[in-house]
């Protein structure tokens, strides 16, 4: 079954197609909406190796100059380094304004290709085809991309939105149970701060990977994300829901090189343990934070802070968040299942929602 959704922002608006199978089909897709252009396909090395035949196949199809750019998989390709090599292929294969950069990946595929798209030429046409649970629910939608710089993640980036992205949920039944969890972790934080129906769904469904139901699921975080981000595109308001977890996440993945954990498992850390003291505190409705952990259980998620991880260096971290304003941070707690709201409090404060 096909869904479209339709993205009003104040930038751009565009399509998301959500359609199981879609990807067999891409080459005819964009040869007809890219006609006569030259695309830079964007992926990284591990999606060159699986798809490279079909991929070759699906450019001859769109009947336009084609270039694969392939990187490093993993999260140290968002650097400047790898936007020079991008950068320097962009050039060697002359695209012009005219042309279009395809993202084919994960959150660290579009986050750089939305980030060279934004800046080459000050801006050409950009198109996502997200392959990970991650990217199909979240990363994807909304126009952020970013480079992470040695102090911290997404330190450097802009809002760009893509022309239009393409959803295949098929690629999902492809995921190891690792990236599967992974991606299982940003659904569930939109399940925690705006559908307290999907979290109940996910808390029943027996089956995680039936496609029927990974299509519906991604539909319903894609509508919610579009009403958020159509509300507020530059993330000063209502968006930054969209970061529960992500505060004290991102704070994880730096510590530990963004090696140790993916950034869902690091994000379901950050959710959980931010509940747990909001709940402490008074800040969340009782019981809230044994039900997300049995979700997170259920999904094959962490629940925990590493042990013997120095708490103090993690607020220390943490407060080197983009969201922080002046000596301010905007931390994402839930009153409860299905309510998410911002709550502001000094950076100093931050350590007792860790320790």
């Amino acid at each position: 079954m096909r869904h479209t959704l339709t993205i009003k922002m104040q930038s751009r608006k565009y399509s998301v197609i959500i359609e199981s199978g879609l990807f067999q089909n891409i080459g005819k897709i964009l040869g007809e909406r890219f006609a006569g252009k030259k695309i830079a396909l964007i992926t990284d090395e591990n999606i060159q190796q699986l798809y490279e035949n079909l991929l070759k196949k699906q450019l001859d199809a769109s009947q336009c100059d084609w270039e694969i750019i392939a990187l490093p998989p993993g999260d140290t390709s968002k650097s400047f380094d790898t936007l020079t090599v991008i950068y320097k292929r962009l050039i060697e294969f002359q695209i012009t304004r005219d042309d279009v950069i395809v993202a084919l990946g994960g959150g660290v595929v579009g986050d750089i290709s939305g980030f060279a798209a934004a800046t080459f030429l000050r801006g050409i046409e950009f198109v996502q085809i997200p392959t990970t649970l991650i990217g199909q629910v979240d990363s994807s939608i909304g126009g952020k991309n970013a480079v992470n710089l040695p102090e911290g993640k997404n330190l450097v980036g802009t809002f760009y939105q893509p022309t239009c992205v393409y959803i295949d949920p098929d690629f999902v039944k492809t995921l190891s149970d690792y990236h599967f969890a992974d991606g299982m972790a940003e659904i569930i934080k939109y399940a925690c701060v705006a559908d307290a129906d999907l979290f109940s769904d996910l808390i029943r469904m027996k089956s995680h990977r039936e496609a029927k139901l990974i299509e519906s699921i991604i539909y319903r975080c894609c509508l919610i994300k579009k009403q958020l981000i159509e509300q507020d595109e530059k993330d000063q308001g209502v968006r930054m829901l969209t970061n529960f977890g992500h505060t004290i996440g991102h704070a994880i993945e730096n510590l530990y090189d963004f090696r140790l954990y993916g950034h869902g498992q690091a994000v379901a850390i950050g959710m959980q343990t931010i509940t747990e003291h909001s709940e402490a505190m008074g800040l969340t409705a009782i019981n809230t934070s044994a039900m997300l952990k049995e979700v997170l259980t259920e999904y094959g998620l962490p629940a925990e802070l590493p042990q013997g991880i120095d708490r103090k260096l993690l607020a220390q971290t943490a407060m080197k968040d983009k969201k922080r304003r002046g000596n301010k941070i905007n931390l994402v707690l839930i009153e409860k299942i299905g309510k998410g709201y911002i709550y502001p409090i000094e950076k100093a404060e931050l350590i007792k929602f860790i320790e």
